[in-house]
């Protein structure tokens, strides 16, 4: 009982962090920590993660039955007792909706690249979960086929889901994913997401299987320093490269002069 407290204690630790850092909006976001083979602490339906008390949290069993608590769990209960049913290994899962990495998912784009050394060891690849209606057995679906495989998904136009050996890995995972994603997403507006090259890729795959990090790795690019590591124009420069600067200042001039000409 000492130790289940602790760790309703811990999931409202970190639901405040979620809130605190904008990863949910209003009651949005589910976490939840296995406490037994067949028990589970998840959070209650329409509370806020950042408000949250430990009696709020919700004790159930595998099949999704209350055996403790006076609220509701989560009607997204079901993704998480898929991942928990899946891999026994697992001890908490975190689902919430943070800007970049959500972005990346209503845009279909999963966050596969190997544009740093850290995302490439730590967070792996992070592929797109297909879309699923939030409630139904859909999303778990969806999420079996990748659970085997990565530390977590996008959920197609949806947010994003992470699990991990403990509640403070699957959080910083999930921290982790959210940086990759707006790294990227900023990389992405000045033509720069150049990816490593496949050689060193596979220098960071060896110290990753050292570490014993599991998930799939970005393969990186076949390019000698990596994709897109020639410089691209921005649009500002290919402008300018089309037309005399000269002739554009002497116009700009001209049409002043002719407007105060005008005036007068």
């Amino acid at each position: 009982m000492i130790t289940e407290i602790k760790f309703k204690k811990q999931i409202c630790e970190f639901g405040k962090r979620v809130y605190e850092k904008g990863f949910v909006a209003a009651n949005d976001g589910n976490i939840s920590i296995r406490v037994g083979q067949n028990e589970f602490l998840i959070t209650p339906t329409g509370v806020s993660k950042g408000f949250m008390t430990p009696e709020m949290i919700v004790k159930v069993d595998g099949q999704g039955n209350v055996l403790e608590g006076d609220y509701k769990p989560t009607s997204e209960m079901k993704m998480h007792l898929l991942v928990y049913r899946e891999r026994p290994d697992i001890r908490a899962v975190v689902h919430v909706h943070p800007p970049y990495a959500t972005a990346f998912a209503i845009a279909g784009i999963p966050l596969d690249q190997a544009i740093m050394p850290e995302s490439v060891v730590y967070l792996g690849t992070i592929p797109i979960a297909e879309y699923g209606t939030p409630s139904t057995e859909e999303i778990p679906q969806a999420v079996k086929k990748h659970v085997h495989t990565h530390q977590g998904v996008l959920l197609e136009n949806h947010g994003a889901l992470t699990w991990g050996t403990s509640l403070e890995y699957a959080y910083y995972l999930m921290e982790s994913l959210e940086f990759n994603a707006k790294i990227n997403w900023i990389s992405r507006q000045i033509n720069g997401d150049r990816e490593l090259s496949i050689k060193h890729v596979q220098r960071l795959v060896e110290m990753k299987r050292a570490m014993g990090i599991m998930g799939e790795t970005p393969i990186g690019s076949d390019a000698p320093n990596g994709a897109n590591a020639t410089k691209k124009s921005s649009p500002l420069e290919c402008s300018l490269s089309e037309h005399n600067l000269n002739q554009i200042v002497e116009k700009v001039t001209k049409n002043i002069l002719d407007a105060l000409n005008a005036q007068d």
